[in-house]
């Protein structure tokens, strides 16, 4: 076997690292891209009993973004074991608590139910912002893509990109927005 064919099969078969931005994102939908990649799924020669998924480190966790009134309505359950020890947390209460919780949770849920779950729980690093320990940032090999973009905030543009953006319409000077 050739160098280059060793060093690619290598690279199959060892762990990447990657990198991925939950700034704005529903934490559902970031699950499932997640997975994808704790699990194996991303590499030609996943075997659903095999244990051969890389690590994923997630940055901004505090800056999720759910849908509609989820952060209302969503609720989170937990029991203590206890009798009377059940407890329902509402997803703003615990994001509150805890920033990281509710993609944890997340990702949870969609790893498949089997005794790889635990494992590949293992290899999920999740901050709830962009400090992220030394000895994790030097492993990282690759970023994964955003499941929707980020949009610009207008605070965000120079002040004279902003002025001179082309206008359909110019109100009148007299003309009050309320």
């Amino acid at each position: 076997m050739s160098a280059a064919k060793r060093v690619q099969q290598w690279a199959t078969f060892g762990r990447m690292w990657y990198l991925y931005d939950a700034k704005w994102q529903n934490p559902f939908h970031s699950a499932e891209k997640i997975k994808k990649y704790l699990s194996g799924r991303s590499k030609p020669i996943y075997h659903p009993l095999s244990d051969c998924g890389d690590h994923v480190v997630v940055i901004n966790s505090q800056d999720i973004a759910l849908p509609g009134i989820e952060w209302e309505k969503r609720v989170y359950f937990h029991h203590t074991g206890y009798a009377k020890g059940a407890s329902w947390t509402l997803a703003w209460e615990l994001h509150q608590i805890d920033p990281t919780m509710i993609l944890r949770k997340a990702v949870y849920n969609t790893l498949d139910k089997n005794l790889l779950r635990r494992g590949q729980m293992a290899r999920l690093h999740i901050f709830p912002n962009e400090k992220v320990p030394d000895k994790i940032l030097e492993n990282i090999s690759a970023q994964m893509r955003q499941v929707r973009q980020v949009p610009k905030r207008l605070d965000h543009y120079p002040e004279e990109e902003v002025v001179n953006f082309p206008k359909i319409f110019d109100w009148p000077k007299e003309h009050v927005i309320q």
